[in-house]
């Protein structure tokens, strides 16, 4: 992955939780939604339609009760 800038990685959090994020070597990592973030071309995807699951499921199946109130 591109170095992301660390004041940008300062102000970004998981868009479902608002929770703090990890920096892993190709994404991003939210341990408390266990979904994965990926960065293309040093832009991260924080989109969570299309976050990766770390249990395998599908961020869709989630969608009908938002983490955040």
């Amino acid at each position: 992955m591109s170095q992301l800038p660390k004041d940008l990685l300062d102000i970004l959090a998981c868009p479902r939780c608002r929770g703090p994020l990890v920096v892993e070597p190709v994404s991003l990592r939210c341990d408390a939604c266990r979904l994965r973030y990926r960065v293309d071309d040093g832009i991260p995807v924080m989109l969570v339609h299309e976050a990766e699951r770390l249990d395998g499921g599908d961020p869709e199946l989630d969608a009908g009760t938002p983490a955040v109130s």
